[in-house]
């Protein structure tokens, strides 16, 4: 008896996949013909007139680079030399010596995900990797698509409030298994903006350590919380109790390059040769994938990082943009409790980086976008970067219209 006939491929046959939870309310804010609406959805910073400004030093460093730049030819496959051994430097600090130390530039932080979660499926049988709850929406998508499995964690307070650092470290212990991977927010946790303290982060690291698990460390806000070294502290107490571990570094916020693509993948290895070996096996994924990495956004990194006043300079607008953020908190929280004085939303006020939770209902996020234009992503997840200064008041009125 024969076979039956294969069907032909039809593209007809392919159903619409359901919108991005987050960038598809972007798609609506942008249809959306009110001209006092207010976008606090997607990740990125604004300044008070809702644009993502290009900074000074990034200007500065394109400048720089259009009047010496001589070629547009391939990247290696790995990357740029001066950009990674300037990222290396940045998030590593000194903390680790170079031969144990490697980086492969990737497309953005979501590519250094990808990368990273492709080589430890392809290398090490699939591991279960457990994320934070809440997590950025993403990260489960990308562990998944790599062939891990993704478990959960939990991570903050029933209030969504705090750190809920004992139901954390229970959660590991009962369920985690020598070889898993843990996958940590260095800094400015997305979306609830609530990190841990030092000690907090020793406890971490030490039930990490005896659990032998693998950390995969999101390090997408460098700078945003409260400075580039005091962000670094979780990431560093970590390499100082594990012998290997991967970080997945972006330069989208903190340089504001976020249509150039500018991430990396920074290892810690055990030793020189754990290193090479571990870059050889990304290099063989990257090149079925993209092949090569994007030069502009690295270019700029390098420049700006090799450069003591072009750094200087970066820096201090880096901490323009932190302090504004700072400013924008507190000034919420002053007129939530002018307009609704039986909420208590100081909790913001302690909160690192861009990202906190309201406290809204999926009902509330619906009301406030229908009727005022405001629009939340449904968790209640703020963008605190993208509040206005000028405009803090209407949208506390608001806010307090609807709860």
């Amino acid at each position: 008896m024969s076979e039956p006939a294969a069907a032909p491929l039809q593209l007809s046959s392919v159903q619409p996949a359901p919108p991005d939870a987050i960038l598809g309310l972007t798609e609506s804010f942008l249809a959306d013909p009110r001209s006092d609406k207010m976008n606090l959805t997607v990740g990125v910073y604004k300044d008070d007139s809702g644009i993502t400004p290009i900074m000074r030093a990034v200007k500065q460093a394109e400048q720089i680079l259009i009047e010496g730049e001589k070629t547009k030819g391939y990247l290696p496959i790995d990357g740029m030399a001066d950009y990674r051994d300037a990222v290396r430097d940045m998030v590593f600090d000194g903390k680790v010596p170079n031969e144990r130390a490697a980086v492969v530039q990737a497309p953005g932080g979501t590519g250094a995900l990808r990368v990273s979660a492709e080589f430890l499926a392809d290398q090490f049988a699939r591991p279960r990797v457990f994320l934070p709850t809440p997590t950025w929406a993403n990260h489960g998508a990308i562990m998944t698509a790599a062939g891990l499995e993704a478990v959960s964690y939990r991570y903050l307070s029933a209030d969504k409030t705090s750190l809920d650092l004992t139901g954390m470290l229970d959660d590991l212990s009962a369920n985690a298994r020598p070889g898993d991977v843990i996958l940590l927010h260095a800094c400015c946790h997305n979306p609830s903006g609530v990190d841990p303290d030092a000690q907090q982060w020793e406890q971490i690291a030490a039930r990490i350590t005896e659990l032998k698990l693998f950390p995969l460390i999101d390090f997408a806000y460098q700078g945003f919380g409260d400075g580039l070294a005091e962000d670094s502290v979780g990431l560093h107490t970590v390499l100082r109790h594990v012998p290997e571990c991967l970080v997945c570094s972006s330069f989208s916020k903190n340089f504001g390059l976020y249509s150039e693509r500018t991430g990396a993948v920074v290892m810690m290895a055990a030793d020189q040769a754990a290193a090479s070996a571990s870059v050889s096996q990304i290099k063989r994924l990257v090149r079925c994938n993209y092949s090569n990495p994007p030069r502009h956004g690295a270019s700029i990194v390098a420049t700006i990082l090799g450069d003591e006043a072009l750094r200087r300079a970066w820096k201090s607008e880096l901490m323009e943009m932190r302090q504004r953020i700072h400013r924008l908190r507190e000034s919420f929280v002053k007129g939530m409790k002018e307009v609704a004085p039986d909420r208590d939303y100081s909790f913001l006020l302690s909160q690192k980086g861009m990202f906190s939770f309201s406290g809204l209902s999926p009902m509330q996020v619906d009301q406030l976008r229908t009727e005022h234009g405001i629009y939340l992503v449904g968790s209640g997840r703020i963008n605190v970067a993208g509040m206005a200064e000028d405009r803090i008041d209407w949208l506390c009125e608001k806010v307090a219209a609807v709860l």
